[in-house]
């Protein structure tokens, strides 16, 4: 199964164990019915933004949608070839309550994401190329090595304004009285 099949099964199977119609799955994350039908059809790639609105929208992790089964699945999310492109280093861990991820982040992309459940915390950091981030409306950049730590439950952006692709790594933590209902990580790609 390679990681467009994982996630419309997983957003089928989501939407099902809450017996929710594609209505109410709509109503919840903010995205629309017919969009939702396509993906859950493996008709259509949502982007990054949006992924993050149904991951929210349903209180699971993000990884929950690009972390195959499989050990030999694919390991990156790169949405219709577009320029952001998120490869899980560490998928959901329940114990910890996080997920870790690399991203990359092409000359000019700019990616705005919604807010994330209440209580949501996010850590950056730049490993290579300059990032700028939009949090609360205000720009600042940031140089390879540093990072910043920040509200994820606060609508926020990430700017690629140089010319070579940026990578940092996103640390999202989330409410731990939250973690009891969100499903058990897959461990099969580990070492």
């Amino acid at each position: 199964m390679n990681i467009a099949q994982h996630l419309a099964a997983t957003l089928k199977n989501l939407r099902q164990e809450r017996a929710w119609s594609l209505s109410k799955l709509a109503e919840e994350t903010g995205v629309s019915k017919a969009m939702l039908g396509q993906i859950e059809r493996n008709e259509s790639s949502p982007t990054v933004a949006t992924l993050w609105k149904i991951a929210t929208g349903l209180n699971v992790p993000f990884s929950v949608f690009i972390t195959p089964t499989e050990a030999d699945g694919e390991q990156s999310f790169d949405p219709q070839q577009q320029a952001m492109v998120v490869t899980p280093i560490f998928p959901w861990d329940p114990e910890l309550c996080f997920d870790h991820f690399s991203i990359t982040l092409a000359p000019g992309a700019l990616s705005e994401s919604t807010p994330h459940e209440k209580g949501v915390i996010e850590h950056v950091v730049v490993i290579g190329g300059q990032l700028d981030m939009c949090i609360q409306g205000e720009w600042r950049r940031l140089e390879a090595g540093e990072g910043l730590r920040f509200a994820g439950d606060l609508p926020h952006a990430y700017r690629n304004s140089g010319e070579q692709t940026v990578h940092f790594h996103s640390i999202i933590h989330y409410p731990k009285e939250k973690a009891a209902g969100r499903p058990a990580a897959n461990h099969d790609n580990e070492p």
